[in-house]
């Protein structure tokens, strides 16, 4: 039997906004149905507070099995739990390799890199960020869950700082879910902070980012002026 080659990453990049190499490195990861140009605009929001940050945001490796158009981590015809948390398992290597590829292209150090994800994104964000050999600096997550919460105290290897920002009004992601995955981090040593935003459905607001944003500065050493 002819084995398929492994599917391998890539997507929009913006170099340091200060011209100078990478210090940091910001990988975005998007939610199902779009690819990575949807969240690569909010690098140079970032690169405010960040600019000798580098930033990626790669297509998720699987066509949208649900539209014509987009990109999905895994497939949601099916969201019972045990499904779900097989498909982040599925993709979670790939995802994996993409992170190591791009800490030696842009030689910057796991420690120097944020994944900032976004429903979909959150999910595989934070199952790949929990159990790397050596932890990254962050994980920000936008609207989205711990997936198989139970398999946590096993398998966590790293426990990188962690945002959690979710709309109360979200209709796509139960908000209860920020509350959940709070717990769930906090239960196995992961420092997480957690934010609800009053009037927000399945999406990022401006006070959301700028959360995202300060935490940042302060993860790599350059708070922002707020």
């Amino acid at each position: 039997m002819t084995r398929q080659p492994p599917v391998k990453l890539s997507g929009p990049s913006v170099e340091p906004a200060s011209g100078g190499p990478a210090a940091q490195l910001v990988v975005f990861l998007h939610g199902v149905g779009v690819d990575g140009s949807d969240l690569i605009e909010l690098a140079p929001f970032f690169a405010d507070v960040l600019p000798d940050a580098a930033f990626v945001a790669p297509d998720a490796p699987f066509a949208f099995d649900m539209a014509p158009f987009g990109r999905q981590w895994f497939s949601l015809k099916d969201r019972t739990p045990g499904v779900i948390a097989a498909g982040v398992r599925e993709t979670a290597p790939i995802l994996d390799a993409f992170i190591d590829e791009q800490l030696a292209l842009w030689g910057v150090a796991e420690s120097d890199l944020a994944l900032i994800g976004f429903s979909q994104g959150t999910m595989m964000a934070l199952h790949v960020a929990l159990r790397r050999q050596r932890p990254l600096a962050a994980v920000v997550g936008f609207s989205g869950a711990v997936v198989d919460p139970a398999s946590l105290p096993a398998e966590v290897t790293a426990r990188p700082k962690v945002l959690l920002v979710h709309g109360e009004d979200d209709e796509v992601v139960n908000p209860a879910c920020l509350g959940a995955a709070e717990t769930a981090l906090a239960s196995v040593g992961v420092p997480v902070l957690a934010q609800l935003r009053p009037g927000l459905g399945h999406g990022i607001d401006g006070p959301g980012a700028q959360l995202a944003l300060a935490f940042l500065g302060k993860v790599f050493g350059v708070p922002s002026d707020d």
